[in-house]
Parts: structure tokens; C-alpha cells; sequence
């Protein structure tokens, strides 16, 4: 009887002391999770440090003994015989794991960072990119972006590098913000954004190319690129006698700023800076919170003539960009077909949950 007593006043304790509860088991979740990503971290640069040893040797020992292809061969099938449930020795595997070796054992930087990323994604970087920067650049952004291979590939694909380091982009920023914080937004922006993923082959109204992004708005935060949170498309602002909606907004978590994007189906016009620069205003006086940095606008158009963009934008005092987007991309006649369906890099890409930052 004194036993049940106790259990009733527990739990009448514990209903009480509820939030503290659930407090108490978010933290411990977060701590399991935290140390999970750490051990998976020391297993990734134990594994590509083995491969990168395993690779030198063959390289060093082929060299001393010239010994040729056939010893890659021989030993990938004796490790295979020793280490029954190990994969990752087969021939083609070992060659990997020497060319790894071959191709950054003289740039010390890439050394290091190429320890940071899983297997298959510097096995994606290696076969694809051939320039030590641009390899230095999607080796980064993974660090940073914690791109799965599949997002990685996609980058690659559309091109991120030459978008973000490249191409010298159009806006104001450096008369509109501070030096520090106008280098990292230029850095932020691209020239282009690749929008093969809405699945449209043809000029849409822009209502209809907004939904379709929304749709997919997980995607189009990829393209994006790190940092964007999305806060809502048609977003409202209010004066004292009248209502203006923004086409999209977002958050970005590295600049500390809003950023509004106005999506156009045809060429730049000037008119639009000057309807930019009204969001942007309002956005810093009735949104903005006082710790934030000034909003950020960019115009999205099918194209646009860049003596009038730069016309346009000059004396404008608010940081704004314009950028062009491609609904498809042109492929090369022998990669049509062998690349995947929109279907299939959705089930790859989305097939765990994301959140809508990336």
C-alpha cells in the first residue's frame, strides 16, 4: 500500500515538474546527437587517412620496385581474402586511393582539408574538377554546408563555382554597406541560379514561377546556398495607407540580415531597382530588428542588359543585386540521358528530411 502511495506521488511530481522534463531530455538529445556527428567526424579522417597511407604505399612501392598494375591487382584480392566483411579494397577502390594520394600529396592545404569530407565526396570532387582552386572551393563549401554527395553533385553541375567565385556580379554593395560585410555578400550571391529543378521549359507568368518555387523551396534553398532560412512568399509590409508584398523573403543566418528576392519573367528594368529599394526601406524600418544588418535585395530576371543594371543601380543607397536565373540548362549531346531524372535526384536528395535552412 505504501508502495503505490509513493508512485502516485511521483507521478503527481513528475506531471508537475513537466516542462523541466522535456527541457531535460532536449538537451540530453541534443548532446547524443552532437556526439555522434564527433565519432562520425574521428571515423571519416581515420578512414580517408588509412586510404591516403594505403595510397601511398602503392605509389612509393611501385616506384622503388617498379612494379606495375598487375600488384594492385594481387592485392586487392589478398586483402579481400583476409578481410572478408571489409569493403572498400577492390582494384578499382586501390587505384582510387593512389591517384588520392598522387594528386594532393604536394598542396599541403587541400591535404588537410580533404580529411574533412566522406570518401565519396572527394572521390566526386577528384573525378570531376580538375582546378586546385575550384576543388578548394566545393572541399570548403562542403565543410561548411555539410552538402550531402547528391547536393554536391548538383553544385558541380550548375556550375556553383563559377556563379559565386567567377563571374563578376552586379550590384551596389560596396557603396551600399561596410567593407567587411559587402565582401561577404558579394561572396553569398551568384551571377546565375540554376532553376532546372522547378521542371519549366518555357516563360511562365511570374505569379506562377513563384509558386513553383515555393513548391520547391527546399531545393531552391540549396541553390541559394548556405545560411537562408525562408520566412514566406507574398510576404506583407504595411505602410501607414498602404500594403506592398514581397515575392520572397528570407533570412540569412551569416550575414544577420533579411533578403528579399522579386522574381521577373523578362528582361531587367530600371523601374525595378527603384521598387527594390521601396521593399528595402520598409523592410529596415517595420521588420528589421535593431541588432540586424541592413536588408539585402536581389532582382531575379530571365536576362538583362548590364549597362542599364549599372545605371540603374548607381546613386541607390540600399544593397541590391540582380542576377540573371536558367529554367534548363543546355547539356552535351553524349551526357543527355546518362545524367538522373528530376524524380530520381528527388528521392536521393529529399529522401531524409531536411529543414528549410540550409
Amino acid at each position: 500500500m505504501g508502495d503505490k502511495n509513493k508512485v502516485s506521488l511521483v507521478s503527481i511530481d513528475f506531471e508537475n515538474n513537466r516542462n523541466d522534463y522535456i527541457e531535460l531530455l532536449e538537451v540530453v538529445k541534443k548532446q547524443i546527437v552532437s556526439a555522434r556527428i564527433r565519432a562520425s567526424k574521428v571515423v571519416n579522417k581515420e578512414l580517408i587517412t588509412l586510404y591516403w597511407n594505403l595510397g601511398r604505399e602503392i605509389t612509393e612501392r611501385q616506384k622503388t620496385f617498379g612494379w606495375g598494375k598487375s600488384v594492385v591487382e594481387m592485392l586487392s584480392k589478398d586483402l579481400e581474402g583476409e578481410f572478408d566483411n571489409t569493403r572498400g579494397y577492390s582494384a578499382r577502390n586501390l587505384w582510387d586511393m593512389r591517384r588520392f594520394y598522387v594528386e594532393y600529396k604536394d598542396d599541403v592545404i587541400l591535404r588537410q582539408l580533404v580529411a574533412e569530407i566522406p570518401w565519396g565526396h572527394n572521390l566526386l570532387i577528384m573525378n570531376k574538377i580538375n582546378n586546385k582552386n575550384e576543388r578548394a572551393y566545393y572541399i570548403n563549401a562542403t565543410i561548411e554546408n555539410g552538402w550531402t554527395r547528391n547536393t554536391l553533385g548538383i553544385q558541380i553541375k550548375g556550375n556553383a563555382y563559377q556563379h559565386h567565385v567567377l563571374t563578376k556580379k552586379q550590384h551596389n554593395f560596396g557603396a551600399a554597406l561596410p567593407a567587411h560585410l559587402a565582401e561577404q555578400v558579394d561572396k553569398t550571391m551568384k551571377d546565375i541560379y540554376m532553376l532546372d529543378f522547378l521542371g519549366i521549359t518555357k516563360p511562365v507568368l511570374e505569379r506562377t514561377l513563384e509558386l513553383k518555387m515555393v513548391e520547391k523551396v527546399k531545393e531552391l534553398i540549396l541553390e541559394l546556398g548556405y545560411g537562408f532560412a525562408f520566412l514566406g512568399n507574398q510576404y506583407k509590409i504595411s505602410s501607414v495607407t498602404k500594403d506592398y508584398y514581397i515575392d520572397l523573403l528570407f533570412y540569412h543566418r551569416k550575414l544577420k540580415c533579411l533578403v528579399a528576392f522579386e522574381l521577373k519573367i523578362g528582361e531587367f528594368k530600371a523601374e525595378y531597382a527603384g521598387k527594390m529599394n521601396l521593399y528595402l526601406n520598409m523592410l529596415d524600418d517595420f521588420v528589421k530588428e535593431a541588432d540586424e544588418n541592413p536588408s539585402i535585395g536581389i532582382i531575379l530576371c530571365a536576362n538583362k542588359d548590364k549597362l542599364e543594371v549599372e545605371y540603374a543601380l548607381r546613386g541607390i543607397d540600399k544593397p541590391m543585386g540582380v542576377a540573371e536565373y536558367k529554367l534548363t540548362k543546355e547539356l552535351p549531346s553524349e551526357l543527355i540521358g546518362s545524367l538522373p531524372t528530376l524524380e530520381e535526384l528527388k528521392v536521393e536528395v529529399l529522401g531524409a528530411e531536411y529543414d528549410y535552412e540550409v
